[in-house]
């Protein structure tokens, strides 16, 4: 019997961590390996804000913190919601956490009581599921498909809805696929809330600066359902601040309030130098993430061309963020050397081991027969992974039925 408890070995490790991990064992051996498991910018973080992390350290700022963030910092995210995403938010109503994930942890355990359903559509980041098992309720999967651009219908989600639906969740843009709704799209979807008054939404917008359609929409600037948004947002994606570690969420008060009672008991706050950076970035100018969008945008336009031109692989143009999810279940059946690709896993390793890039496979995204690429990297990486992708994809071969004797 193990020592260990249930609710930890029904975890799964995340799919990302994983094959990332997988890739820097193979490069320790000598082989080199492009990584495009991570959802990582290659960019450094802006000088301004390591300037005022500096400043931070030298003026001593290395106490305890209010559980909830600095009110300083609380009030520059308000300022920000209302300046570019026109949502009110009081500075009360925002609590920040060691990370974004921190902040979808601490809502999904805040809200969800065992049994109680939490709607998801797919393909989903890794985490969406695994937090809602931990909290002990159960993931429904709405099934969206490349071919509907990855987004959800309004007759979808009505289906999906049950007397136990308590949570939707979703990512606009969106992690694995670069999906980006846009305001007529959600309100459609607004429309079918406004029927339940009992469901909340989590809307993930951590990417909301990579997004290639002209604006960012948050479902939280539709008044009717606003009370019933939780925005969840941080520094990693927009400002290259993935190592940092500070996400945060805005929330009726009830929520907020249950949040931070719930951050006092695990983490309490987060680092008080990565807060004082958090003002400067978010008082600051977005100078440095509109070049950033700008770098996105070619390299998406760049690996696009270059994915199209690998036959089996269908592939999609993201509107946002920066991934790219072909679908490649043509592949399956084939085989190399002897061993037959039977899943997204199996050619994920097999890109690995043989083109030696390193990808993420659609199953813990909620999408079998997909895999997922990150273009977080110089151009010069892309080109050859695109290349090594193709030529690997090239070697396997049908897989021949051999007649009975």
């Amino acid at each position: 019997m193990s020592i260990l408890s249930n609710r930890i070995n029904n975890l799964a490790e995340s799919a990302t961590i994983k094959m990332a991990k997988l890739g820097r064992e193979l490069a320790a051996k000598g082989v080199d390996v492009i990584s495009l498991s991570l959802g990582e910018t290659d960019f450094f973080t802006p000088d301004f804000v390591k300037d005022a992390a500096e400043k931070a350290i030298n003026e001593n700022y290395s106490y305890y913190t209010p559980v909830a963030g600095y009110p300083d910092l609380r009030k520059a995210i308000a300022a920000k919601l209302k300046r570019e995403n026109k949502v009110d938010f009081g500075f009360d109503q925002i609590v920040v956490s060691t990370g974004a994930k921190q902040s979808l942890a601490n809502a999904i355990l805040c809200l969800i009581n065992p049994g109680e359903e939490v709607v998801i559509p797919t393909p989903y980041w890794v985490s969406y599921s695994e937090l809602v098992k931990l909290a002990e309720g159960e993931s429904v999967f709405i099934n969206a498909t490349i071919e509907s651009d990855f987004k959800i219908t309004p007759e979808q989600l009505e289906a999906a809805i049950t007397p136990k639906t308590k949570l939707f969740m979703f990512s606009s843009p969106n992690n694995p696929t670069g999906t980006v709704y846009t305001r007529e799209e959600l309100a459609a979807l607004v429309a079918v809330f406004e029927k339940h008054p009992n469901i909340y939404i989590i809307s993930d917008e951590i990417y909301e600066h990579i997004n290639f359609i002209g604006e960012h929409v948050s479902i939280a600037e539709f008044e009717s359902i606003k009370d019933r948004v939780i925005i969840i947002n941080g520094l990693s994606k927009a400002y290259a601040m993935t190592g940092w570690r500070l996400g945060w969420s805005a929330s009726n008060k009830e929520i907020a309030v249950a949040i931070e009672k719930l951050q006092s008991q695990v983490t309490s706050g987060t680092s008080s130098i990565t807060q004082m950076a958090g003002i400067a970035a978010y008082n600051g100018s977005l100078d440095s993430v509109k070049e950033m969008q700008k770098v996105f945008l070619r390299r998406r336009d760049l690996v696009y061309g270059l994915l199209k031109e690998i036959p089996g692989m269908k592939v999609n143009l993201p509107a946002g963020a920066f991934y790219f999810f072909p679908e490649i279940s043509s592949f399956f059946g084939k085989s190399f050397e002897g061993e037959v690709i039977k899943n997204a896993e199996d050619l994920s390793l097999y890109l690995l081991n043989v083109g030696h890039v390193a990808t993420v496979s659609g199953d813990s995204f909620g999408d079998p027969n997909s895999i997922r690429l990150s273009y977080a990297a110089a151009d010069d990486k892309l080109i050859e992974a695109c290349k090594r992708i193709k030529s690997a994809l090239e070697q396997l071969k049908d897989e021949k039925t051999v007649p009975a004797v």
